[in-house]
């Protein structure tokens, strides 16, 4: 859908752009008429700085005892029929107008500022110096100056404006037909050539926000694979390159989302098969019991009600290990360290397992140093670490086989390894044996669990800031190896 025209960046930036090209061009044209206003006038200043001396030369037999006014102002007619464009006056040392070129009463004023003419005599007229335009009101024009004597004192000066009122209409007529016209010519054509230039430049330097506008809207409307080609590395490169880096971690969240979704989806499935198993049995039988309620003898009766007290302790147990998982993901179950000694709680939990080994056939055996270093963990969680772990190692390991718990002191940690000589992990499932659920699609000797158990280990140990790892081969066994840190006092 189209913006109006005034609402896009490109022609907003366009139109401040020309504004201020117009302003620049009408403050450049302006100037420029100014600036050759004034060089002109100084350069009639320079060119008729000595035109003062002249006419007061020509004035000075006049003025011996007296001013001989009719001379003077013969004088003064046959210098302007020369030059129709100065006006000619004598003022005494303050500055009255004593005789002028034209009548005394077209002067606008009857005295002239006699510092400007003071000042260009100091300088001897080598610097542009305005003075008083008598037949002008607050006007200022370029003059030459010299003093004036009456026989032997000076009484005033001789002070000519170069540029009366026929050299202002001459000038008003060249700036009208020449140069105002050259310089709206120019200015015009300068116009249309930044314009076009700035219009280009615009368009260009805002393409990339186009793009960055594109790609933002296609990314709103679903599109998540859309991205900004990083072309500059300026700041609209640096906005490309952010809403890159965004887009990556919204997709990678929508990809995690939905790969919880999906593991949500497979987590109700599995709780919803392992719990119907233990169900379907519980109802089974007794169903089977109170149908044969009269025929059923007492040993039958006890088996019966043996497998429904199987089934119950395995839902007992799936919903327990679910429920301990689910406050484990949640932090509401954080681990509460103290210093315990290691040693004896294995000690604990072989002895635990120990008639389980017995009746499988498996040798449980545990290996470490006397006098061992206190740990700092959560007794109750480690416990529950262990016996998972020597657990699966039995589910796992056959008659004859053997499972190992070995403790190593490394450094400031105390090393735990569990191990088996059972049937291993194929490769290809090492990366999935801790996800919830989980359950290696190699043979298993003893009972099926939920799959929850390396979950909780792993889930427990991140809680204490420490990671599990496992080596297996198939048939050869599996090793299961984490750590505990040393309690602060044992640390030497």
């Amino acid at each position: 859908m189209r913006k109006p025209l005034f609402k896009s960046l490109y022609w907003k930036i366009s139109f401040v752009f020309l504004m201020v090209l117009l302003l620049l061009g009408i403050a450049f044209n302006f100037l420029t008429l100014f600036s050759a206003e004034m060089y002109f006038q100084e350069g009639n200043q320079r060119l008729h700085r000595e035109f003062a001396k002249y006419i007061a030369a020509l004035l000075q037999p006049y003025a011996q005892d007296s001013l001989d006014q009719r001379e003077i102002t013969r004088v003064f007619h046959k210098v302007r029929e020369m030059n129709p464009s100065v006006e000619i006056y004598l003022v005494d040392t303050t500055g009255r107008i004593l005789f002028a070129s034209t009548s005394l009463e077209d002067l606008k004023v009857d005295h002239v500022a006699i510092e400007p003419i003071q000042k260009f005599l100091q300088v001897e007229g080598k610097k542009f110096t305005m003075g008083d335009d008598p037949r002008g009101v607050h006007k200022e024009k370029v003059f030459s100056a010299v003093p004036f004597l009456l026989g032997s004192r000076q009484m005033g000066y001789v002070y000519v404006i170069l540029g009366g009122e026929e050299y202002d209409s001459a000038l008003q007529f060249i700036q009208q037909n020449y140069i105002l016209q050259l310089g709206v010519r120019t200015l015009l054509i300068s116009l249309v050539a930044a314009a076009l230039i700035g219009l280009v430049s615009i368009a260009y330097l805002t393409k990339q926000l186009r793009n960055l506008t594109k790609a933002v809207s296609a990314f709103g409307s679903g599109n998540l694979s859309q991205r900004i080609p990083v072309q500059t590395h300026d700041e609209i490169g640096n906005v490309a390159q952010a809403f890159n880096q965004m887009a990556d971690t919204i997709q990678r969240h929508m990809d995690e989302l939905a790969a919880m979704d999906s593991m949500r989806r497979e987590l109700i499935a599995n709780v919803s098969h392992d719990l119907r198993t233990p169900l379907s049995s519980m109802q089974g039988y007794i169903e089977t019991v109170m149908m044969k309620n009269g025929v059923l003898s007492a040993h039958e009766r006890q088996q019966y009600l043996q497998t429904i007290l199987d089934s119950t302790l395995k839902l007992n147990k799936l919903v327990q290990e679910l429920f301990e998982l689910s406050k484990l993901e949640a932090k509401q179950t954080l681990p509460a360290i103290e210093p315990f000694s290691l040693t004896e709680l294995v000690q604990d939990v072989t002895q635990k397992f120990q008639p389980q080994a017995e009746k499988q056939g498996v040798v449980l055996k545990t290996s470490f140093e006397k006098d061992f270093p206190l740990v700092s963990a959560d007794i109750g969680m480690i416990d529950r670490v262990l016996q998972n772990l020597i657990e699966n190692a039995l589910n796992y390991t056959r008659k004859n086989g053997q499972v190992m718990l070995e403790l190593v002191q490394v450094n400031s940690k105390i090393q735990i390894k569990v191990s088996d000589t059972g049937c291993g992990i194929p490769l290809s499932e090492l990366p999935h044996i801790f996800d919830r659920f989980y359950r290696a699609r190699g043979p298993r000797t003893r009972s099926d669990g939920a799959g929850l158990g390396l979950a909780i280990v792993k889930k427990i140990l991140e809680l204490h800031g420490e990671a599990i790892h496992v080596e297996s081969r198939e048939n050869a066994g599996t090793t299961f190896t984490f750590h505990l840190p040393l309690h602060r006092r044992e640390v030497r």
